[in-house]
């Protein structure tokens, strides 16, 4: 039985260090994907750059439309002073021209007001898509890198999961299919030490009877309240000390 305990706890090692190249792998991926996601936000916000640039270029077109219009008027007014013959048409049309060269004047400011904005939205937009290339371009290389240290992992792991396959061949199938349901179960860990009469796995004490058999060591026990298979091991001299 203590062999068992012990090709145990050897197996959770073993599991414990294949979670932890799974979980390496994972932080790898998702790290490229985080940095994917960011480019991708960046572009989008350039793509917003770009219609809100193209919005206010077709805003400066209306408002020198209206501007051309004006100019219009003040010819078509000022051609038409000389026909009139009342004092009251007169100063009606010099109203009409005051009024179409006061919307010329605030049309060329608007106007420029307006081409300020588009530069701006367009400056940054064109900082957002050079920020992607140049990103884009360390992606590529950095996902060359991850490829590598990922395919270096994997290797790694198969080792571990052939040591883990063999060792598991050394208790009984009952005991593995139990383990293995328990890793499953309890996030990863399915064997854990008992200090000071409290389960490591769960923390709840154990109860002192129970506690001194398992400190035995002649049979296998789990905790009452996790069901993880438990065991206990003798302070060494340097826990002493």
């Amino acid at each position: 039985m203590k062999e068992d305990i012990s090709v145990l706890i050897a197996l959770q090692e073993l599991d414990t260090e294949l979670s932890g190249f799974d979980r390496k792998i994972e932080e790898k991926k998702q790290e490229l994907v985080e940095r994917e996601q960011a480019i991708a936000e960046k572009e989008a916000l350039a793509g917003q750059c770009r219609e809100k640039a193209a919005e206010l270029e077709q805003s400066r077109r209306d408002i020198k439309a209206g501007s051309e219009d004006a100019a219009e008027r003040i010819k078509d007014r000022q051609s038409k002073m000389m026909q009139v013959q009342t004092s009251r048409e007169h100063q009606a049309l010099l109203k009409e021209i005051e009024e179409a060269k006061k919307t010329i004047k605030d049309s060329e400011e608007q106007q420029l007001q307006v081409m300020e904005q588009v530069e701006a939205e367009e400056a940054k937009a064109k900082e957002l898509e050079n920020l992607c290339t140049g990103e884009k371009k360390l992606l590529a290389e950095e996902t060359g890198k991850v490829d590598k240290a990922i395919e270096k992992l994997n290797g790694r792991r198969l080792a571990v999961q052939d040591k883990r396959d063999k060792l598991a061949k050394k208790v009984s199938s009952s005991w593995v299919k139990r383990y293995d349901k328990l890793l499953k179960k309890r996030d990863g860990l399915a064997v854990v030490q008992v200090i000071d009469a409290v389960c490591q796995g769960c923390f709840m004490t154990i109860p002192p009877q129970k506690y001194n058999d398992i400190c035995l060591g002649e049979q296998i026990f789990t905790c009452p309240t996790c069901q993880r298979t438990l065991y206990y091991l003798p302070p060494s001299d340097e826990d002493d000390t």
